[in-house]
């Protein structure tokens, strides 16, 4: 007996075997339940959905010898004629084929005529948009008023090109794209049915190559069973897709997190070596961004069906959610402009560049060059200000330029005025992302004489940020910095004291004041407004940095 490929084998033969679409097998069943079929249907969707394969039911449901119900036998001769492709009453076009006005009133003329064997003579139609004009006329009537013995079952990919005329005349079903999720669950069915070994994150590999349609991943899925040698496995599944490995996705993650350009390029360079497709590269590093962002917000969320959880969730600790949506944000923009580049290697490389150009300046703190910085304001012809030179988030100078002995003392309590000497420190130990965060929202409450021991204290309303591995990455920066064994205590508690984030609010929030104020008082702008009524826009009034 010959093989039978598994998008055949498996194909629905009743409505409870169809993944997906339950929005349509309701009305479809309750229809036929309560023996209130339409005379026309029409099942939209994109490749692979299902649409011809509910058609085909749904004509077996109508003429099932049991009689009309949403359960057809399945043993029959008009189900078994049905299901073999050989039933006489149900009349299968091509409409991409059979185009002409001739064909249509060829097929149509035999409409009049009473069912040779079953109960209703169905006339299934796919790539209906396909016919001409003319077609559509001739079709317009017939379908309207048909005779009682006859339904007609209409699938499209394109509804769009239908003519309102028939779009009305029809029950419209809309079957969607089936999750990645969805489709891995139906390959694990299936294999585990066919007895054939596999890899979880192989069967993610396909659901995603599949976009939504399950004939594609099926067809994917037979490939890959003759590609692994009767086993299905991740690493050759990708190597048949052409597909990277999740490791180098996260290795150029991580080089974004730590702010290290040549990683990044040495990251770009090796998957240009292996031929990848940075289309593919890009839509992966999307996927894992926006795990990442999954993450940061609902931990629990995150399941390993890709084998990466530990290493989204080491990431989820390292970036801050700002940064997740900004690099998602340019990916996202980047999609557009990868066509327009000179080849897809350099314009991915420039859009790594760009990821790791934009990050915020808090972040970019331990990273080579100045921060960016935001364009000053000034009064309308005046010339640009001059660039400052690069400062800390507290507006203190680069760290490289802090003295010595400008730290918070050793060996008492901390007072009000060791906040900026706080803040200076802070910006010498080269965290980033949430460690970064957290230790700008606490306050410094003790240095033992030794500085063998530091102890912060952090407000309730910012215990969001604190978790062991960010206080663990700040007590071993405070280490290397001290060139000795610090044991940090951090402490969460109610109330509010001075903290380099709060200040440096303050200052930022007098800053704009000030900005504002100087607009508002601008002899120029004051003219502006009184001879054009013109108002201001308080969002585009930015400080001088």
């Amino acid at each position: 007996m010959s093989y039978q490929v598994l998008a055949r084998k498996w194909r629905p033969k009743v409505f409870q075997d169809v993944v997906g679409q339950e929005h349509v097998l309701r009305a479809l069943t309750n229809a036929l339940d309560r023996n209130q079929v339409h005379h026309a249907f029409l099942f939209t969707g994109t490749r692979g959905v299902g649409k011809t394969t509910i058609a085909r039911i749904l004509a077996k449901a109508l003429n099932c010898e049991q009689g009309v119900g949403a359960n057809p036998c399945g043993a029959c001769a008009a189900c078994r004629e049905i299901d073999e492709g050989r039933f006489v009453d149900l009349i299968e076009v091509d409409a991409a084929s059979r185009t002409k006005v001739e064909d249509t009133r060829e097929l149509l003329e035999n409409v009049q005529y009473a069912p040779a064997r079953g109960r209703y003579k169905v006339y299934l139609i796919d790539e209906v948009h396909m016919l001409s004009g003319h077609s559509f006329n001739a079709l317009l009537k017939t379908l309207e008023e048909p005779p009682p013995h006859v339904k007609f079952l209409l699938a499209t990919t394109d509804p769009q090109r239908l003519p309102v005329t028939i779009l009305s005349r029809c029950l419209q079903f809309n079957l969607k794209r089936l999750s990645p999720e969805r489709i891995r669950e139906h390959l694990a069915h299936i294999l585990d049915s066919e007895q054939v070994t596999y890899e979880a994150p192989a069967l993610a590999c396909i659901a995603r190559g599949a976009e939504g349609s399950v004939r594609d991943a099926l067809s994917l899925l037979d490939q890959a069973i003759a590609y692994g040698g009767g086993r299905v496995d991740e690493a050759d599944v990708r190597a048949m897709l052409g597909a990277i490995e999740q490791d180098e996705v996260t290795a150029l993650v991580q080089a974004l997190a730590e702010g290290d350009a040549a990683g990044l390029l040495a990251a770009v360079q090796g998957l240009l070596e292996r031929s990848a497709d940075f289309n593919g590269v890009l839509n992966e590093l999307l996927t894992l961004l926006y795990r990442i962002a999954l993450a940061q917000v609902v931990p629990d969320a995150i399941d390993d069906s890709l084998g990466d959880r530990e290493g989204v969730t080491r990431l989820a600790g390292t970036l801050s959610q700002e940064d997740v949506q900004l690099y998602y944000q340019i990916g996202l923009l980047g999609r557009r402009d990868m066509a327009l580049g000179p080849d897809p290697h350099l314009a991915f490389e420039m859009l790594m560049l760009r990821m790791l150009a934009f990050r915020p300046a808090a972040v970019s703190s331990s990273s080579e060059g100045p921060p960016p910085l935001k364009e000053a304001a000034r009064r309308p012809g005046a010339p640009p200000a001059p660039r400052p030179r690069p400062a800390s988030a507290t507006g203190a100078p680069p760290p490289s330029a802090v003295p010595e002995g400008d730290e918070p003392a050793a060996g008492r309590d901390a007072g009000p005025g060791d906040t900026d000497a706080w803040a200076a420190l802070v910006d010498q130990l080269g965290l980033n992302g949430l460690a970064l965060q957290l230790a700008r929202h606490c306050a410094l409450k003790h240095v033992s004489p030794e500085r063998d021991r530091v102890q912060l204290w952090l407000s309730s309303a910012h215990k969001h940020l604190h978790n062991k591995e960010r206080e663990q990455r700040i007590e071993r920066a405070l280490q290397a910095h001290y060139g000795t064994h610090v044991a940090l205590e951090l402490t969460v508690g109610e109330g509010t004291v001075d903290t380099p984030a709060s200040v440096e609010r303050r200052r930022q929030a007098l800053k704009e004041q000030s900005a504002h104020e100087a607009v508002d008082q601008d002899a120029n702008i004051k003219a502006l407004k009184e001879t054009f009524n013109a108002r201001i826009v308080p969002d585009s009034i930015q400080p001088n940095d």
